[in-house]
């Protein structure tokens, strides 16, 4: 649980648009903003290589704190990347109210994959939900996400989102639970042997080539008949 909060600093923006935008990422800075919930929205820039490492160490919560501003609570909101690099292009940030609960998308993983009786039978694991989404206050939400234990997976388990135990204080937000598969357990694929497409190759060359003989044979044997009787 995000129990204790970093703080990450960054300066105030005080330029917009696309052009500066472009400008602040050559410098190696990225934009990003903070929503408030009514109040007017707080533009800001951070250090690329600071921000990417700070944001990659998964922290739910943390205390984003504007050059001479105080303090607030945030989660990201959205994270914008490049599409091809990965690299971080924008971060939007909301503002939150440590006593109201919030929703947020969280990962969800695997553990025990190894352990599984159907692992080892040669079966195929298959992650299949990777984020839900949750309800809980911003100090409840889970840093490190929700883990789903699997060690105990035969060929032919299912496992669903509602026989996962959520962590205290965080609800699980989904119309139907019972409809969401975290992680499937399937047989090993079967490998159908390729036909030996060389080898009949061979014999249906080397059939034409006898029927194509006898045809001659037959042909030859016609006309020297023929020569016979004149």
């Amino acid at each position: 649980m995000a129990t204790s909060r970093p703080t990450f600093k960054v300066s105030e923006r005080s330029e917009f648009g696309s052009r500066t935008a472009r400008r602040l990422r050559r410098d190696g800075l990225v934009p990003g903003v903070v929503y408030t919930g009514g109040d007017e929205a707080r533009p800001f820039q951070a250090d690329a290589h600071t921000l990417s490492l700070f944001i990659n160490e998964g922290h739910a919560l943390f205390d984003l704190e504007i050059e001479g501003a105080g303090k607030v609570p945030v989660v990201v909101k959205e994270e914008q990347r490049h599409p091809v690099r990965g690299d971080l292009m924008h971060l939007d940030c909301q503002q939150v109210d440590l006593k109201q609960e919030i929703q947020a998308d969280i990962a969800i993983e695997l553990e025990g994959t190894e352990d599984a009786p159907g692992v080892k039978e040669g079966g195929i694991l298959e992650h299949v939900t990777r984020e839900i989404t949750i309800e809980a206050l911003p100090t409840d939400i889970p840093d490190e996400g929700i883990t789903v234990d699997v060690s105990a997976m035969v060929i032919g388990d299912t496992i669903q989102l509602d026989t996962v135990t959520p962590p205290e204080g965080v609800k699980f937000v989904a119309d139907a639970p019972e409809e969401i598969t975290i992680a499937t357990l399937n047989p090993p694929r079967v490998v159908e042997e390729e036909p030996e497409v060389e080898e009949e190759t061979e014999v249906v060359g080397e059939g034409e080539g006898e029927a194509e003989e006898t045809a001659a044979e037959d042909s030859g044997g016609d006309e020297g008949d023929s020569g016979s009787e004149d």
